[in-house]
């Protein structure tokens, strides 16, 4: 399922989470875990998009040999 979790597991965090949080701050973390999660993917794509940018001009150079 998600990350290996069962419904029944994903349920048990959700009220947990509610516990300790409370209504009011749920919707401010889970903003905040998109965000960090966005960010996170997009400075994954930038780092592979440079790394595969280095690599290309070496890969053809070789090729042409």
């Amino acid at each position: 399922m998600f990350f290996g979790l069962q419904p029944v597991h994903l349920i048990i965090i959700l009220a947990v989470a509610l516990i300790l949080f409370g209504p009011r701050q749920l919707p401010e973390l889970g903003r905040g875990f998109g965000k960090a999660i966005s960010e996170f993917k997009k400075a994954t794509h930038e780092s592979t998009e440079s790394v595969r940018t280095a690599v290309e001009p070496t890969t053809t150079d070789e090729q042409s040999k």
